[in-house]
């Protein structure tokens, strides 16, 4: 997921530094980075308080729920997965020192981290100077991993699909589930998350043969949307799409429902958070889908029994941020059995190389572009729960 604003996103990918270092440093051969023979530190750099800290608290329950699971079956080739966890705080500054400390300080032989795109990106810079795996669960901004000039960042990984793939998704299900010929796009003009979905969205959706009937923006943080909805309503959209973050889209839904706008919402893995409900309020999110990582309604054996075993140490069902935390410690887990060591430039070479990794979020196969090949989950919101409706595969 993309960031909200500049400062967010540095603080973000600061914590998701410093978790990706403390990650890497557990990974250390023997006597490195001061790490015990019997340990791998792995650095965890998350959004744990601030202003998206709902995205940084579940990626944490599900990356201490994985660590768990390995540790009480021998570990890692033997070794104990020791997580170091900074809290970067939502801001983009805290992210990059995060990283910082992870790696110069605990020598981690990886990071987990961050939530958002804005505070991965934070730390790519540092990750590919000090040589030092960095894997975001969640940042889905094409440029955490590549470049504007098309360039890869060598040591930059994610496990979540990218924000093109998503607004590919929910155009295709606008147009083909929804038959929807005329939608607005209401978006983030601040958030290269919320942009890149924008983009997607309209490219895919004018291809489908439809008609983008309004554009209009918001700015992180605020509260009133009277004014845009108001105008939004008055092009008589079937369909609004709203690529941002629970904490704006909730009070959008709320103000647009009182208005007396019915059509659909459609969002992506932004929305994921039980404080959305809240926001919004229930009954104001039926009629609103997005897409997202995976469904804990999703019959498959495998998820189903993590779903068990979440639930068991959490009391509560867990979402796609769970999961995805959860994948993301799995994820480095085979890429350094495979590479046979926590060396980062050999766990580096072994996370590319991945192929056909069965997760709970879905089977991965990481392309040239450090990116997930893997399928999305469309799911509905009925009286303030997430039902599944679809998998779509890439």
């Amino acid at each position: 997921m993309g960031d909200s604003n500049m400062k967010k996103k540095l603080s973000y990918l600061l914590a998701t530094s410093a978790l990706a270092a403390g990650i890497l440093a557990g990974c250390s051969p023997k006597g490195e980075g001061g790490a015990s023979s019997d340990e791998i530190k792995i650095g965890v750099n998350l959004e744990l308080s601030g202003q998206v800290a709902s995205y940084g608290q579940s990626l944490e329950s599900g990356i201490d729920l994985a660590i768990e699971e390995i540790n009480a079956d021998g570990g890692i080739d033997g070794k104990k997965i020791v997580p170091v966890k900074v809290d970067n705080k939502s801001d983009l500054t805290e992210a990059t020192n995060g990283a910082l400390k992870l790696i110069d300080q605990d020598k981690v032989s990886a990071i987990i981290g961050a939530a958002t795109s804005g505070d991965t990106v934070a730390q790519v810079q540092i990750a590919n100077d000090k040589k030092t795996v960095l894997l975001t669960p969640s940042g889905t901004a094409p440029n955490v991993t590549v470049n504007d000039d098309g360039s890869v960042n060598d040591y930059a990984f994610r496990t979540s699909f990218i924000d093109p793939f998503q607004g590919n998704v929910a155009a295709n299900f606008a147009s083909e589930k929804l038959n929807i010929k005329k939608a607005a796009i209401f978006a983030d003009s601040a958030s290269d998350y919320a942009k890149g979905l924008a983009a997607a969205f309209k490219e895919t959706f004018e291809a489908n043969g439809g008609e983008i009937v309004s554009e209009e923006a918001y700015v992180a943080k605020d509260t009133d949307f009277s004014s845009t909805l108001t105008n939004i309503k008055a092009k008589k959209p079937e369909f609004v799409f709203i690529p941002g973050y629970y904490e704006e889209v909730g009070l959008i839904i709320k103000q647009a429902r009182e208005m007396g706008i019915t059509v659909p919402f459609m969002g992506a893995d932004g929305w994921d958070s039980p404080k959305l409900i809240e926001l919004a309020g229930a009954e104001n999110l039926n009629n609103t889908y997005i897409t997202n990582h995976y469904s804990s309604e999703d019959p498959d054996e495998s998820i189903q029994k993590f779903v068990t075993a979440f639930n068991d140490k959490y009391s509560k069902s867990p979402d796609a941020f769970n999961a995805l935390g959860y994948d993301s410690v799995y994820l480095l887990k085979d890429a350094m059995e495979r590479a046979g060591s926590t060396d980062s430039e050999k766990v580096k070479d072994a996370l590319a190389e991945t192929k056909d990794l069965s997760l709970i979020t879905g089977v991965v196969t990481i392309d040239e572009n450090h990116n997930p090949i893997k399928s999305a989950t469309v799911l509905e919101y009925k009286d303030g729960k997430q039902v599944f409706n679809s998998k779509v595969n890439p």
